[in-house]
């Protein structure tokens, strides 16, 4: 009876974690004919990821620019095929300019921080991406 109530309350559990899948959306970035830039107005909530992908040549330079009234709201670059990622910018502020080293697909996931997904608070953001 002890193991039907443990295995009864780790389903429980598991049913209560909010899927990462589910929290993720994904958008691939392509600019504008003759253009070297976009800017995205979105918004994420509680504990959703925008993860936006954009194709860049290595030695472009790229610039990335986040800007919103919540100050929960961060963003990662991550290279194509890196486990970790390259510019964090809870750590190194919202705006980067990043001389690529490799060509490929680099994502930008955009997310709110531990104590504001708590919160399920949401995010109204511009999110500027360059490349020259």
């Amino acid at each position: 009876m002890k193991m039907m109530k443990s295995l009864i309350f780790g389903v429980a559990m598991m049913a209560a974690v909010p899927s990462v899948a589910d929290e993720m959306r994904r958008e691939t970035v392509r600019f504008a004919t003759g253009s070297s830039s976009s800017t995205i107005k979105s918004s994420v909530k509680g504990y959703q990821t925008v993860q936006y992908a954009l194709s860049v040549t290595a030695g472009q330079k790229m610039s990335v620019q986040l800007d919103s009234r919540n100050t929960s709201l961060y963003f990662n670059v991550t290279a194509p095929g890196a486990d970790a990622a390259m510019y964090n910018s809870s750590i190194d502020g919202n705006g980067t300019s990043i001389t690529i080293p490799s060509s490929g697909k680099y994502l930008i996931d955009v997310y709110l921080m531990r104590n504001a997904a708590r919160r399920n608070e949401t995010a109204s953001y511009d999110l500027t991406l360059y490349v020259e």
